[in-house]
């Protein structure tokens, strides 16, 4: 307060260190439980793995033909959810229809539905006989089960609601008015959203799209439910990593450090480039 009786306002300073000087024991305690709790699995796998015999173990031709095709088949599954995502993902954001919440909530059900539930729903859809898929056997001879195109089919059915989630929260944070501007100059909407808006969310898309990657190289369940285990056609690094598991853990343990030296690269790419805060 000053001299004349008014209230002198301060600027309101951050203290950043405050939160770090002192941590409330019930809160740390469990807070190492949890740390541990995640760390203790990737330390054991650390310390279990065959290290003298690493080398021998990712060289084998089998080895080598699952994460070529897991490569190839992420990134497959990656480019498939660019394509359709993104105007999703702005349809949601940019638009007002009746039940977007209920079409949200759709999009964003793989997220929670179980693995092998989305295979077996994938087969009653694009299967020989499926509602979708009899209908692609007749007219054009396509059959998608079991084939390396049901492969990718089912990572982009688990892996597009990350890249969905990413880049509509992009757009609820993009300024609109940029868009407007531009097609009150003359731009088309598609125009609009190609030259302005594409621009302004390119690092939303690029980390949604690197999850959905991430995701898409990391899928098992319905995989393995929807196109099955064939080396070299569908047999990727998860589904080779669970049949080593039965036959050579020690092979089992070497596929997953490739698995773990992948999914570290992609985390630290993202929290670099796209996820640090301001």
């Amino acid at each position: 307060m000053t001299d004349t009786g008014t209230v002198e306002t301060r600027p309101r300073r951050d203290r950043p260190g405050l939160r770090s000087r002192t941590v409330p024991v019930p809160l740390l305690v469990p807070a190492l439980i949890g740390l541990a709790f995640l760390l203790l699995p990737l330390i054991a796998l650390l310390v279990r793995a065959p290290w003298r015999s690493l080398p021998e173990q990712l060289t084998s031709p089998g080895v080598w033909e699952a994460l070529r095709l897991s490569l190839v088949c992420a990134t497959s599954a990656t480019g498939l959810s660019l394509v359709v995502g993104v105007p999703l993902a702005w349809l949601l954001a940019r638009t007002r229809f009746p039940g977007r919440g209920f079409v949200r909530a759709l999009v964003t059900l793989p997220l929670v539905l179980p693995p092998v539930v989305g295979g077996v729903a994938l087969l009653l859809a694009f299967g020989r006989n499926g509602v979708a898929g009899q209908w692609l056997d007749a007219w054009f001879g396509i059959t998608l089960p079991f084939t390396t195109t049901g492969v990718v089919l089912a990572e982009t059915f688990v892996a597009m609601p990350f890249l969905v989630i990413s880049v509509e929260g992009t757009l609820k944070a993009a300024d609109p008015r940029y868009e407007e501007a531009a097609t009150t100059l003359g731009a088309s909407r598609f125009t609009a959203f190609r030259r302005v808006t594409l621009p302004l969310i390119a690092p939303g898309i690029a980390a949604g799209a690197v999850l959905a990657w991430a995701r898409a190289l990391g899928e098992f369940g319905a995989t393995i439910t929807f196109a099955g285990n064939f080396p070299g056609r569908t047999q990727t690094m998860p589904l080779a990593v669970y049949l080593a598991l039965q036959n050579d853990p020690a092979a089992a343990i070497a596929l997953s450090l490739v698995l773990l030296a992948v999914s570290i690269a992609v985390l630290a790419a993202l929290r670099d480039r796209w996820l640090t805060p301001p």
